[in-house]
């Protein structure tokens, strides 16, 4: 049964450290930065990221997506009015992958940022994913498990590896919400997981 445990103003749904997942890259070959309804979520403060540092990370980009950014800008409004990493025209493909010659793609950001060139790693919502952030109206901010067919394998890599949610993504848990956030969801694992 999903309940919800509250952090301060953050709710989180238990699924988050019941569920077992850890990327299985080997599988999917990030599969996850090509297909989808629209591109990844962007807070607002992050398209002034995305355009600071560009000159870091563009090099990472082919000519086609740097041409579309020139085009459209370094983000986009989706059909449900959310501000989103553009998409590379009818193709599915956010416009900052970077697929290498074995067909492996990544995030050419995140690229930029482990070559120490760039200061910006990438959207949070890639580094938290397959957590879905939501601010309600109330002013509190829910974190969701997003399911996705794609990402099957991870499910079964993390139960394999005994690794819950919250668990694989502890560093940008801490980075995003704190320590103190952290350590207060990790106690409440141990209730949730007896």
């Amino acid at each position: 049964m999903n309940t919800i445990i509250e952090i301060n103003n953050i709710l989180v749904s238990s699924e988050i450290v019941s569920e077992y997942f850890a990327c299985d890259y080997e599988k999917c070959k990030g599969i996850c930065c090509i297909v989808g309804d629209s591109g990844a979520p962007l807070k607002e403060s992050e398209c002034e990221d995305l355009e600071k540092n560009y000159s870091a990370y563009k090099n990472y980009l082919t000519d086609d997506e740097r041409k579309i950014i020139s085009k459209k800008g370094f983000f986009e409004i989706d059909q449900d009015g959310d501000i989103v990493t553009p998409l590379m025209g009818k193709s599915q493909e956010c416009v900052y992958t970077h697929i290498d010659k074995k067909g492996n793609c990544f995030c050419g950001i995140e690229l930029s940022y482990l070559a120490n060139k760039s200061k910006f790693h990438k959207p949070i919502s890639c580094s938290l994913y397959p957590i879905r952030v939501s601010n309600l109206s109330n002013g509190y901010t829910a974190l969701n498990l997003h399911r996705w067919d794609l990402c099957k394998d991870a499910y079964i890599k993390g139960r394999k590896d005994n690794i819950r949610v919250y668990e694989f993504l502890k560093k940008p848990l801490i980075k995003t919400y704190g320590q103190e956030f952290w350590d207060a969801l990790d106690a409440a694992a141990k209730v949730v997981n007896v």
